[in-house]
């Protein structure tokens, strides 16, 4: 076993766990408008359970709605009519040899009206959380021991729908964590000021579960061991507060990081080391004797075996990792670490364009992930069709995947001399390696499923239909925008794909015309690189089209790495030595540079699609082809598009192939 620490057994209290991998709490949304659980929300988790991890803790579950909630579809506990619900989604995650606890949680001042059903947020005091700028109202005593109540009454629910323990949120700056931390407790009461005080609220919590339900029911607790915030709980506080815990009868310590207010280290973004966090837990680990859990970007089976192997925690949390990949740990404890298809830390779908806009959780690699009830397995053909794909990137590649995992015949065209379209450029900049994770999964599928790949190889419309296919996808990307200004033809200008794809050298200074993320990036690529770099934007803020945790980060680099930026500045024209910019007010403003980089968008390359289509064949254009957009558009595009294929071709024709190069309209447009 090339794992061993990591499938050895574990225990925490009375419960025995399968392995030393641990599925943390994620929002996911998949709950209904009143918090309750709901088949999608069991086939996501039956899906992890049946991937092999060893313990599963649910996503946060409230103890008091919607006064609590955190996000809009949040799971409920607050009162017996949900227990039934529990009890299914429990049963469906132990019918697979998973553990199941369920994590307890209130908000406390980190929420908005618009989540509580207009309730003003309440807190230990009326402290307004820097991210969200709620003024919350501060609880009373009798409140205080009030939601206690709420926690011990949640935890006996909970044992009763068959949960093995609970977990306590006292971390990322939630209500149990605000009395925790003088970053957001100001209280001189007995519920605040030293640490004693800041602690009564938690251990009542934990001392009332265990008095009322027993030691047989495992308790555990989160906490930030760091929350990286002036005032706030820092490592040797954590220490004191670890041991606190213990003593009240915590059964293991569930080691995070942050608050709102550094939301970075809760989910950091893509720069973020694999394993960085894990130090909290090693810390925690040395002051305790129960059991320690560790998270912090864990993406890789052997970076999880050292943290056990080397005594640094007794289990790992997964987190967006088992997003990506339900199966990790069966593929794993297989030796099959290269089907894994890694989480690539960009926090798109699970969080900044899903979850936080109040949608159902998604994942960027994994376009299965919270659609595991209508997507559930990818069904073997009754009747193999042969199916071209013009275009070797992401689209294309995972579209030649699923087609040949259902057994098809695939033969996929790409014009370079390597596979992955514009991810071989994406992951070039500063901290943007990770990104290649999922072309490399890619790959390394088709490779396995039989794909005929064509290298070096520009198809055309006469060489596709001599093929006799029965339909092509088309993936043929997308082409830089080079926008008709004077100048732009000028040697010294180029555009971030050439520059990034090594195709282009620069001088010594260099303006980028366009600030979004593409444009800020490569400005960090040459500030690497020694270039005085100055990043022209026409709008007023730069990297907009970035999701919000990853675009703190990336502008908190520039500014750290001295990257001037402009804003609001529209380029007139490119001279030998320098741009010609103008303001909203009309006023030139020079810029000087040596050479000029464009990353002012993209526009798609379908011509062949509609060759193909005057022709009278079958043919779906797809990604950015279709559209320019974000890699997570382009996989979704590439599944979406190959499982209709081949769910059509098996609900249509059970017993029958598709004849050969029929148009097919209606089937077309239904279909796209």
């Amino acid at each position: 076993m090339r794992f061993p620490n990591l499938f050895k057994e574990g225990q925490i209290g009375h419960m025995r766990i399968r392995n030393r991998t641990v599925m943390p709490p994620m929002g996911t949304n998949l709950a209904n408008e009143n918090g309750a659980v709901t088949p999608a929300m069991i086939h996501y988790y039956r899906a992890r359970a049946k991937g092999g991890v060893g313990l599963i803790i649910t996503e946060i579950n409230c103890v008091d709605s919607p006064q609590g909630n955190a996000i809009a579809n949040e799971l409920c506990i607050s009162d017996d009519s949900y227990i039934a619900g529990h009890n299914e989604l429990v049963e469906a995650v132990k019918e697979h040899g998973a553990k199941i606890i369920t994590q307890l949680h209130h908000a406390g001042r980190q929420t908005t009206p618009e989540t509580t059903y207009g309730l003003q947020p309440v807190a230990p005091s009326a402290i307004p959380d820097p991210y969200l700028q709620v003024v919350p109202r501060e609880l009373t005593i009798e409140e205080i021991q009030d939601l206690a109540e709420m926690f011990i009454r949640a935890a006996a629910r909970a044992r009763n729908a068959g949960y093995d323990g609970v977990e306590l949120h006292g971390a990322h700056g939630y209500l149990i964590g605000q009395f925790m931390s003088p970053f957001s407790n100001r209280r001189s009461d007995l519920y605040g000021g030293d640490l004693n005080g800041r602690m009564r609220f938690p251990l009542e919590i934990a001392r009332g579960i265990k008095n009322k339900l027993g030691g047989n029911f495992p308790v555990l607790f989160r906490m930030s061991a760091d929350e990286f915030v002036e005032g706030g709980v820092h490592l040797d506080e954590a220490k004191q507060i670890a041991r606190l815990l213990q003593d009240a009868g915590v059964d293991a310590l569930d080691i995070s990081s942050g608050v709102y207010a550094s939301m970075n280290t809760i989910l950091e973004p893509m720069s973020y080391t694999e394993g960085w966090r894990v130090y909290l837990a090693e810390n925690i680990k040395r002051e305790v004797h129960i059991p320690v859990i560790a998270v912090g970007v864990i993406r890789t089976p052997e970076v999880a075996e050292g943290v056990i192997a080397d005594g640094r925690a007794d289990f790992v949390a997964l987190g967006r990792t088992l997003i990506a990949d339900p199966e990790w740990p069966s593929k794993a404890l297989e030796g099959r670490t290269e089907d894994i298809r890694k989480c690539i830390t960009c926090n798109i779908w699970c969080i900044g364009e899903r979850v936080f806009k109040n949608l159902h959780v998604r994942c960027t690699v994994n376009p299965v992930a919270g659609r595991e009830l209508e997507y559930p397995q990818i069904t073997p053909t009754l009747s193999p069709m042969h199916f071209a794909v013009a275009g070797g990137g992401p689209a294309g590649m995972e579209a030649a995947r699923v087609l040949a995992a259902a057994g098809h015949r695939v033969s996929l065209f790409e014009k370079q001399s390597e596979l992955g379209g514009q991810v071989l450029i994406a992951c070039v900049p500063p901290g943007k390696d990770k990104i290649r994770w999922s072309i490399d999964y890619l790959q390394t599928q088709i490779h396995k499923l039989g794909v005929e790949i064509h290298l070096n190889t520009e198809v055309g419309a006469d060489m596709l239909q001599g093929m006799n296919v029965d339909a092509v996808i088309v993936a043929t990307g997308a082409a830089p925008l080079v926008p008709d200004i004077p100048g732009v033809h000028y040697p010294t200008v180029t555009t971030a794909w050439d520059l990034l794809s090594g195709k282009y050298e620069v001088g010594s200074r260099v303006v980028v015309v366009g600030g979004g993320s593409v444009g800020c990036e490569t400005g960090l690529y040459l500030k690497q690189r020694g270039v005085d770099v100055t990043v022209a934007e026409m709008e007023d803020e730069l990297a907009v089209d970035t999701e919000p945790i990853n675009r703190q980060s990336l502008l908190d680099e520039l500014r750290k790495t001295g990257v001037r930026a402009v804003t609001g500045l529209n380029i007139r024209e490119i001279k030998a030595d320098g741009v010609v910019a103008v303001d909203r007010a009309w006023r030139e403003h020079w810029l000087p540079c040596t050479h000029v980089v464009l990353s002012v968008g993209a526009r798609p390359i379908n011509h062949l699609g509609e060759e193909l289509r005057h022709r009278g064949m079958r043919v779906f254009v797809i990604g950015d082809a279709k559209q320019p957009r974000k890699l997570n558009h382009a996989i979704s595009d590439g599944f979406l598009t190959a499982h209709s294929l081949t769910r059509a071709e098996t609900l249509a024709y059970p017993y029958q192939p598709f004849p050969v190069r029929q148009p097919y309209r209606e089937q077309e447009q239904m279909l796209q």
